[in-house]
């Protein structure tokens, strides 16, 4: 059984997680919240994202987001906006809630609601600092997917980013960028094709630019400059940009060049105690 939160600070509202949270980087306030949080008494000539007296902070568990307040001439509602980033962890947090989200705009001929159809809530707890402008997030509650390590891989992969842009009508020629990640996590790497990639060796101190048709294919061959690589990062490119990869790969190393000692360019600016490990650069 789920207990009652006992450290909560300020007034709080439990906001269902929707939709909303996930399209539009924000969400509605309650009129009964505006009034137990004084947002009229801080925010009533905020009308833009432009003014700075919309500006909030929201810190969610560790981190901390920029956020705006603000009520448009005609509205009657205020609206909470924050960064896209914050979106980004809301949906690593309520990864269900996301999924199903997506999962309704599959189904958009469908006449039943989405919420009958696949039956869960996950809540998210909003407190808000008046003295100090701050929303507080709170995952108080969070359904646990079925197969939870690899729905926590593939929210962040490369081919649910894909299926989210096509839903969206997002630009197709996106490029989907990811983080780095630990050597172990390699085969784990779902979508990862089409690729330029980075390695680092950090006991050595070494970085290498790669290019890839197939990240975890290629990473799994030897790279003999850089052999006991510890980390990768990878970006995906659009197919637009698949006859251009080897070009974009040699433009990349020939930028770290310029910033890493290497092999080939004695003019580079030296700014890290890495070394950039590639054998072939574009003098």
């Amino acid at each position: 059984m789920k207990l009652e939160r006992s450290n909560v600070d300020f007034p709080l509202w439990r906001k269902k997680v929707d939709k909303s949270l996930f399209e539009h980087n924000g969400t509605h306030i309650p009129n009964w919240a505006c009034d137990i949080w004084g947002i009229n008494d801080q925010f009533k000539n905020s009308a833009s994202k432009k003014d700075a007296k919309s500006n909030v902070i929201i810190k969610f568990g560790k981190n901390k987001y920029i956020g705006w307040v603000v009520r448009k001439p005609k509205d009657t509602r205020y609206r909470l906006f924050f960064q896209p980033d914050c979106s980004e962890h809301l949906k690593d947090t309520f990864l269900m809630s996301y999924m199903r989200s997506l999962e309704e705009k599959l189904d958009q001929d469908s006449e039943e609601q989405i919420e009958d159809k696949i039956p869960f809530w996950e809540f998210l707890d909003i407190e808000f600092n008046s003295s100090k402008k701050e929303f507080l997030f709170t995952a108080h509650y969070t359904q646990k997917p079925s197969f939870p390590n690899l729905f926590q891989r593939l929210v962040g992969s490369p081919s649910l980013k894909s299926i989210a842009d096509e839903i969206e009508g997002s630009d197709k020629d996106r490029i989907h960028k990811q983080n780095w990640k630990h050597r172990d996590d390699l085969n784990y790497e779902i979508g990862a094709k089409n690729v330029l990639y980075f390695l680092l060796d950090t006991e050595k101190k070494l970085i290498y630019v790669g290019e890839a048709k197939d990240l975890v294919k290629r990473l799994n061959q030897p790279h003999t400059t850089i052999s006991n690589w510890d980390y990768f990062r990878y970006n995906v490119l659009p197919p637009s940009l698949d006859k251009h990869r080897v070009l974009l790969e040699r433009m990349v190393i020939r930028d770290i060049a310029s910033l890493f000692p290497n092999k080939k360019v004695k003019e580079s600016v030296a700014i890290s105690d890495y070394s950039l490990a590639n054998d072939k650069i574009d003098r």
